[in-house]
């Protein structure tokens, strides 16, 4: 990716009730590959609940326009009402990367 980008940083700690969960996280991934600026996403979660997704956008207009989807919207609401406890967003630009791979 071309730096700078941006980082959407999404921790979370789940409730015991799935109620769809998995379906709703999958639909939101392919509705964000179709958003214009979406350039990836990498996301891991623990058998406690704990969660970290980071998603990478070309702008924070980019994420701005994510932020307002009409579907992505729905998803938030029922994260308050079903799926989280609690959760934190931050939003970070990304100056440099580096990787490795053995």
């Amino acid at each position: 990716m071309r730096q700078p980008y941006y980082a959407v940083i999404f921790s979370s700690e789940r409730t015991d009730e799935d109620n769809e969960y998995a379906e709703m996280a999958q639909q939101m991934v392919e509705l964000a590959k179709q958003q214009p600026g979406f350039l990836g996403i990498e996301s891991a979660r623990d058998a406690s609940g704990f969660g970290i997704t980071v998603s990478y956008w070309d702008s924070l207009e980019a994420i701005q326009q994510w932020k307002a989807n009409a579907a992505h919207k729905v998803a938030q609401e029922r994260g308050k009402k079903e799926w989280y406890r609690r959760f934190s967003l931050r939003i970070c630009q990304v100056e440099r990367e580096s990787f490795f791979e053995a």
